[in-house]
């Protein structure tokens, strides 16, 4: 689909309080940008506007979203203005914090709109607001990782993937949602893409130094999240084990500690921590091993041994299963971050 012969494609973004200002304002400038900026530094193709894009809000009174960011709405829900996209920015919200409840006229416009034939893009917690109208019930969807216990508690219709960068709920495309914060990037070169060309999106990506996600969420996912519950006695073992995890009889020792039968606490453990006891101490270990390779030069050989495995090949396939990379591929990727402070252990 291109906008070359019919205009700028009509676009709408939805801006609340809790919407993230530079989710926003990012989204607004990148999209704008397409079909001229590229154009305006290489000075050899004309300059055209590919996307006309305003904001929406539930009333066109302006406002502060998230950090005290000025908004200043082009429409309100109630102008219905048309669009061919309609895309949910990032909000600010913890990660047991939904939307039920508010913006109700909003939620209904949404699916209004979504009747109507706009194509509908959420980015990170934007994908909250998009679950809260029901739309992706039954259908799959991704978000920031950091929200996959809110969906399995709150909209257990959706089937959420922690791990991609960005995902079809439908085979038409209808709704796509895209992972955390800075993957509203992939998103925006999978709009110019799809709206405009391939290559009007590549050279977006190459001017604004944008990078495709193609590795996903997982290398970026903390595996182990501390969940509130009331059971003592697990968290005792959640206790023991963050500071015992590289025993190699962990698991033992832990059972005996908790002093009830080894049953009882494995199904105690799950109903707490949303997480078996080995799947619990396999992130502890593995969460451990990334920060070796995030700060120091230490071989792979040695960092399994230190996290409490002695067969460095059950290691790697471990490390790969939970984060997507190798060790090695992880260290390349996240080590210049940490070199980025000076300081290399």
């Amino acid at each position: 689909m291109t906008s070359s012969n019919k205009g700028p494609i009509e676009t709408l973004i939805v801006a609340v309080p809790e919407t993230a200002g530079s989710a926003l304002y990012g989204m607004v400038d990148v999209l704008l940008a397409a079909g001229n900026i590229w154009q305006t530094l290489v000075r050899t193709e004309p300059e055209q506007r590919l996307f006309q894009v305003r904001i929406v809000a539930p009333t066109r009174e302006a406002f502060k979203c998230g950090h005290g960011i000025p908004v200043a709405p082009d429409f309100s829900v109630a102008d219905n203005p048309k669009a061919q996209i309609l895309i949910l920015p990032e909000l600010w919200l913890g990660p047991d914090e939904d939307l039920h409840g508010r913006y109700p006229e909003l939620m209904e416009w949404i699916c209004r709109k979504y009747k109507e034939g706009t194509l509908l893009y959420s980015a990170c917690s934007g994908t909250v607001m998009l679950a809260e109208t029901g739309l992706l019930d039954g259908c799959e969807a991704t978000s920031h990782w950091g929200y996959q216990d809110l969906f399995g508690k709150r909209y257990p219709k959706v089937r959420f993937r922690p791990e991609p960068n960005l995902v079809f709920a439908d085979p038409a495309g209808r709704i796509v949602t895209a992972g955390g914060t800075t993957s509203w990037h992939d998103l925006a070169i999978h709009i110019i893409s799809r709206h405009c060309s391939p290559g009007e999106a590549l050279r977006i990506a190459k001017v604004y130094l944008l990078k495709w996600h193609g590795e996903g969420q997982l290398p970026y996912a903390t595996l182990v999240r501390r969940n509130p519950h009331a059971d003592s006695v697990v968290r005792t073992c959640e206790q023991w084990l963050s500071q015992h995890f590289r025993e190699t009889d962990a698991i033992r020792q832990v059972i005996e500690l908790s002093k009830i039968p080894e049953r009882t606490l494995k199904r105690r453990f799950k109903a707490a921590t949303g997480s078996t006891l080995i799947e619990y101490l396999q992130n502890l270990r593995v969460e451990e091993a990334k920060r070796l390779l995030e700060s120091g030069a230490m071989p792979v050989e040695e960092i399994s041994e230190e996290v409490g495995y002695e067969d460095p090949s059950f290691f790697r396939r471990l490390f790969k299963r939970l984060t997507g990379l190798s060790p090695s591929q992880y260290r390349r990727m996240f080590q210049p971050v940490f070199r980025a402070s000076g300081a290399i252990e």
